[in-house]
């Protein structure tokens, strides 16, 4: 009870040691399927995930097989769960998502499939914070056919599961006692994960002064 009543859901470490591999599935599952799962820290916790299947030890060893899976099921689970909480949801869902950042996230989103198209715009918002979350509800919202969501989900869930996690694990691998360092590795990766966020703004920024 203890360790629950204090865990950080902001912290892989904290979610690592305390759910180990089912942890995984469930955040990715939350954040990417459910509204309420924007908070939570996806890339950081692949990234991690990846580096304590290599260079962790005791409690915190990971198995890389079953993270790989349970990464990939949460992820593609989720997605498609949120596409289909759009289709029901309709244009309703601004109306009832009340949080400022859902709520910027949800203008991106359309932001992105009204520049890319669904495909680029479903693969290129798995590795950005919060529209990752958003755009699958927006994606139903929006009728986005259900075999172009299907398939461009799971090409962009695979490429972002399993390419946090390899990365995380062939840095525990070439870089002894790499775990050591787990905090300040994971600010890195918390940092590198949000460029997309900042790149995405500031292009936003431009084209509002370029429209004035």
């Amino acid at each position: 009870m203890t360790t629950i009543l204090a865990l950080n859901p902001l912290s892989a470490n904290d979610l690592l040691s305390s759910f180990g591999t089912i942890g995984i599935l469930v955040v990715l599952f939350a954040e990417t399927g459910l509204l309420i799962g924007f908070f939570l820290p996806g890339d950081s916790l692949l990234f991690t995930a990846g580096l304590l299947c290599a260079a962790g030890s005791g409690a915190l060893h990971l198995s890389l097989p079953w993270v790989l899976l349970a990464a990939a099921a949460g992820a593609l689970a989720g997605a498609q769960t949120g596409f289909w909480l759009g289709q029901r949801a309709g244009r309703a869902l601004e109306v009832r998502s009340s949080h400022p950042r859902l709520l910027a996230g949800m203008r991106r989103a359309e932001e992105m499939f009204a520049r890319y198209g669904p495909a680029k715009a479903i693969v290129l918002a798995r590795f950005i914070p919060v529209v990752r979350t958003v755009l699958n509800p927006v994606a139903g919202a929006l009728r986005t056919p259900a075999a172009t969501f299907i398939m461009w989900q799971v090409v962009g869930g695979l490429l972002w599961t399993l390419g946090l996690v390899l990365a995380g694990y062939a840095l525990g691998a070439t870089v002894p006692g790499v775990d050591a360092y787990l905090l300040p590795v994971i600010a890195l990766v918390i940092v590198v994960s949000l460029l997309p966020l900042a790149v995405e703004l500031r292009r936003e920024r431009r084209r509002a002064r370029a429209g004035r």
